[in-house]
């Protein structure tokens, strides 16, 4: 019986991520939606190799704005910035 508790008790917390993950996702407003909807379009182009990881010289050439904070937002220093970085910029920053 214990190990029946345990488990709905695991499979309630996971539903309850997978609810507050949808309804976070929810509160994001259109227009933050349309920003994110445009940065995206920009990250495309100015991957020039499409790997996914814009380099600082991709972000000067394409997304200076991303360039000027190229470091802040490379925390770890590993050279390069993702798509979902800059999301996160943008969600944290309110869009």
């Amino acid at each position: 019986m214990m190990f029946n508790k345990r488990l709905f008790s695991g499979a309630f917390a996971l539903a309850l991520v997978s609810v507050l993950s949808v309804s976070a996702a929810q509160t994001i407003d259109a227009a933050t939606q349309a920003t994110l909807t445009e940065l995206e379009t920009r990250f495309k182009a100015a991957d020039k190799n499409g790997d996914g990881k814009l380099t600082h010289e991709e972000a000067k050439e394409g997304m200076p704005r991303v360039a000027d904070a190229f470091n802040h937002i490379d925390a770890e220093k590993k050279g390069f910035v993702t798509l979902e970085q800059l999301k996160a910029v943008i969600i944290k920053s309110g869009g």
